[in-house]
């Protein structure tokens, strides 16, 4: 445990229109510095996740959180990027300089703004996050990527719609209780297992419903080296930290199995000393309900094939034996990218401080965390316990 979060912020997601990138990164960094309980200059470092890819017109964005104060004049600042696994790759950013002992503390601030984006360039902009010699020309974009995975996935294992239809339930029922989350509604089975006018078919067997929501918004974190954080008001520490990066080409992987995701987790639960079962709660990426589905297998809550048993045996609910995206995750939540990963780690700290109020599990100890980017491609997991 050589890293802490000691403090977070955290915006509403959804179309904020009122705010730009800039505005949300000086919000939150001042929000989360000053829940921290420190100023600018006990910041030895600054590292922002931001993915862009043409969201914004403005890029070279590091130096932004510097609007929050002049007293950041001079420190260092980078920005960070690693498609929809954006804001982890801060947040691991963060810790490795912390383990060098280049810094004490660290703010990491992740923000994207999709919204101003026509629809069309939304799909041309995230289908980069693919690989484009084979998956540049698929209908619905990026959506059409994870269509295909589903509709092999389908092949393989059976029609799973009901599944995936209990999965963007469950989501969308427990993001009614999280005040940040862009879609608080309850949808209920039935609507999203259905076809309908407000819920078409989008790519393959994947409605509406089984889709994240294009999202604005920022969250922070203040990290800190274990002997500072415990000289604080509250300390989140790392028991563990782990990064897989795959293939880009999905033709060189077994794309149903999310290798990438189990070796991701099986280096973080060794690294921790846990199994799977110790966890008190999961964030996942549920960028579309059959990742999450498929993440089940390749974190190792059920034998490949049988992710389906998880959810209707109801063993991912906020009161099942292992809950699963009780913000809401990214289908209630949103999803804007840069600042995703950021947001599961300020929602863990919250949940193991028992600050998280609607959404809030029982007796949490341990959270984990699996943020990815592109189709398994960057696989980042987290371990936190609270220590203070």
């Amino acid at each position: 445990m050589t890293a802490c979060i000691v403090g977070w912020a955290h915006t509403p997601f959804g179309k904020l229109d009122a705010e730009t990138v800039e505005s949300l990164i000086v919000r939150v960094a001042s929000e989360a510095l000053d829940h921290a309980g420190i100023g600018p200059e006990d910041v030895d470092e600054v590292v922002l996740g931001h993915f862009n890819g043409g969201f914004s017109p403005q890029d070279f964005t590091a130096s932004l959180v510097f609007q929050a104060s002049d007293k950041f004049r001079f420190k260092p600042a980078t920005r960070v990027e690693n498609a929809c696994a954006t804001g982890s790759a801060a947040v691991h950013q963060a810790i490795k300089t912390i383990e060098a002992k280049r810094a004490r503390t660290v703010l990491v601030v992740g923000v994207e703004q999709m919204t101003r984006t026509p629809g069309p360039e939304i799909g041309n902009i995230l289908l980069k996050a693919s690989y484009l010699p084979e998956d540049g020309g698929t209908p619905g974009g990026f959506a059409g990527v994870f269509g295909k995975i589903a509709g092999l996935y389908f092949q393989r294992h059976g029609d799973q719609s009901d599944a995936l239809a209990m999965i963007a339930a469950k989501n969308h029922r427990n993001g009614v209780d999280n005040p940040y989350a862009q879609m608080r509604k309850d949808l209920g089975f039935e609507f999203c297992r259905t076809e309908s006018d407000k819920n078409p078919y989008v790519a393959g067997p994947l409605k509406r419903t089984d889709c994240s929501l294009v999202s604005d918004g920022a969250a922070a974190l203040v990290i800190a080296d274990t002997e500072t954080a415990l000289r604080m008001k509250r300390a989140v520490a790392f028991r563990a930290t782990a990064h897989a990066q795959d293939f880009l080409p999905m033709s060189k992987r077994d794309i149903v199995r999310f290798e990438g995701c189990a070796e991701a987790w099986r280096r973080a639960l060794d690294q921790a000393g846990i199994q799977l079962s110790d966890l008190s709660f999961v964030e996942t990426h549920d960028c579309f309900t059959i990742a999450e589905l498929i993440e089940y297998e390749a974190m190792g809550l059920t034998p490949p094939g049988q992710g389906a048993v998880a959810v209707k045996e109801g063993w991912t609910n906020r009161d099942g034996k292992l809950p699963v995206n009780p913000s809401g995750g990214l289908k209630a939540k949103g999803h804007p990218i840069g600042a995703t990963g950021v947001s599961m780690h300020a929602l863990s700290a919250m949940q193991l401080c028992e600050e998280a109020g609607g959404i809030q599990v029982r007796n949490p100890k341990l959270g984990g965390i699996f943020n990815m980017g592109g189709a398994a491609v960057a696989n980042y997991v987290s371990v936190l316990e609270r220590i203070k």
